[in-house]
């Protein structure tokens, strides 16, 4: 892809404290539910992070009423300091040995048949964490064999044995995001590189071809739609199976502004193209997350792919 761009904003000083009103499509109820109650308590008793608190997510509400949680393994503090992230950056915890042993027993105790696991950056561990990544896995499918786990893990930028470390244990789905469209990783995701991270994906493809992958973007960060077309199309040559495509929310005035709110109508075109390119399975709403609805979006990738290899044996 070209590093020339001749799209660039330029906003005056003033332009660029304002913050956008946000639209009625985005705006969610404030969660309240008995069942929300219940997994964060759980989530508490376990000693566990989740991503949906510490990364304040707007679905928290609807995803904890239903038992949904992705957890955080690694402690809560991230070595990368990405301007949209809202979880903390400094000295990284202590890495939990007890850990996967406790979120095995939250799975069992929620009753999960569809588990999300995620991380933080840990750039001072020498593998980048992926043995940990390891044992959580271990341990779930010795608790409970019939869950299907989904992780959605850091780049493992320079931590060589990393990725195929975690494509060994046997993930349902490999989820990386790539977040945002090459152009505006200097700014929005300043520790990442775009290519390694596509590369991530292609190599999990390679190791493990019958491994569901998948990434995902934020939009209104000040991407045009032509590059949201062209990660689509990078995706697509790894052979990434399902992208998600969600709103951008700034979550303190510290992080990236948001730029635009995109509408319905958008994130409705972005979901017909990326289906027309390819992908077994599409997320493009303004509330999209990479973890929501995890399990019935996996049953439903699941589902395409037999439907996919039907159509292939048919033909």
């Amino acid at each position: 892809m070209s590093e020339s761009y001749h799209d660039v904003r330029i906003e005056e000083p003033a332009a660029r404290s304002t913050r956008l009103t946000k639209p009625e499509w985005i705006k969610v109820k404030a969660p309240v539910s008995k069942e929300y109650q219940n997994t964060r308590d759980l989530m508490r008793a376990r000693k566990l992070n989740t991503v949906c608190e510490e990364a304040a997510c707007p679905n928290i509400g609807e995803c904890w009423s239903k038992k949904h949680a992705t957890v955080m393994i690694l402690g809560s503090t991230c070595t990368r300091a990405c301007a949209f992230c809202n979880i903390k950056t400094g000295r990284p915890d202590l890495v939990d040995p007890h850990e996967p042993d406790e979120l095995a027993r939250a799975v069992t105790e929620l009753g999960l048949h569809h588990m999300v696991i995620t991380s933080v950056d840990r750039d001072d561990l020498d593998d980048g964490g992926a043995s940990h990544f390891v044992q959580c896995i271990e341990k779930i499918r010795i608790a409970s064999p019939n869950t299907t786990i989904e992780i959605l893990t850091p780049d493992f930028l320079r931590k060589n044995g990393a990725v195929e470390q975690v494509v060994q244990a046997k993930p349902d789905v490999y989820n990386h995001n790539l977040e945002t469209v090459p152009r505006l990783y200097k700014a929005i995701r300043p520790g990442a590189r775009y290519f390694h991270s596509l590369h991530l994906l292609k190599t999990v493809k390679e190791l493990d071809p019958s491994m569901f992958t998948k990434s995902g973007i934020m939009v209104g960060l000040g991407e045009t739609k032509e590059e949201v077309l062209q990660v689509m199309d990078d995706m697509r040559s790894a052979d990434v199976d399902f992208i998600t495509i969600g709103q951008y929310l700034q979550p303190t005035p510290n992080h990236a502004k948001v730029e635009e709110f995109i509408t319905p109508e958008t994130f409705r075109y972005y979901a017909r193209t990326a289906k027309a390119k390819g992908f077994l399975m599409v997320s493009a709403s303004p509330l999209t997350r990479s973890s929501y609805h995890a399990g019935e979006d996996f049953a439903r990738l699941r589902a395409n792919r037999e439907a996919y290899l039907a159509t292939q044996r048919a033909s």
